[in-house]
């Protein structure tokens, strides 16, 4: 099917199909409409600009785009430099400290450094109405993002899922456990996070399971730089 698979020619054959330009349709009419959505229109591919798909080694799913302003780029979890860390963001660090030997809080959740460690950052539902948690999900993005995960589970192997909630373990159903490392845990948010997120290990496991498999381990301390 795909000689030499890569994000780019995999997007450019997502455009040729009509669920794909439906979603373009309602984002185009959004802004016609003056109605605000996140993240910005060039932010929106950003997990698969910054993440190659030879270089995928983790993938981290989130549900949509964090809703209030400036804060969505179009990595899951993240935010830029300067921005509040927000709560579920607070939580993975919290995680992380426990997990991971050395491990500062950094007083940023700006996560890009992560992507050049080949996590791609995906959300379920790549865009959200300003101010409105979900009020994406009907346009058409899951059918996008169940294919991505598709792509990956048929050509690459040995990628780690990292399913946090209910909406990400969802996608669990369409990766084999044969070919690839399945984390689940609860979502990160203050909800639910003490419910099964926080002491899930994940990332001391990631980094467990690419040592095995003689793979460069993934650096989690998130760098402002990166």
């Amino acid at each position: 099917m795909m000689k030499e698979l890569s994000w780019r020619y995999f997007l450019s054959e997502e455009k040729k199909l009509s669920y794909f330009n439906n979603i373009l349709s309602y984002l185009e009419e959004q802004k016609k409409k003056g109605i605000v959505y996140y993240p910005k229109q060039k932010d929106i591919f950003n997990a698969f600009r910054f993440t190659s798909f030879e270089s995928v080694k983790v993938v981290i799913i989130g549900q949509d785009p964090y809703h209030g302003p400036n804060q969505a780029h179009g990595l899951a979890f993240s935010v830029l430099p300067g921005v509040l860390i927000p709560p579920s963001l607070k939580n993975i660090y919290k995680e992380l400290v426990s997990d991971i030997p050395n491990f500062i809080i950094p007083n940023h959740g700006f996560l890009k450094s992560w992507t050049k460690e080949g996590v791609l950052l995906l959300n379920s539902i790549l865009t959200v109405e300003a101010g409105k948690s979900h009020s994406h999900a009907h346009i058409g993005w899951e059918l996008f993002t169940n294919k991505v995960i598709h792509i990956l589970n048929v050509y690459k192997e040995k990628i780690i899922f990292m399913l946090w909630g209910r909406y990400a373990q969802r996608k669990g159903n369409m990766i084999s456990q044969k070919k690839h490392h399945i984390l689940t845990a609860s979502h990160p948010s203050p909800i639910s996070a003490q419910y099964g997120f926080l002491g899930c290990r994940h990332f001391s496991k990631a980094n467990m399971f690419l040592m095995q498999e003689d793979k460069q381990v993934i650096d989690w301390q998130p760098k402002i730089g990166g």
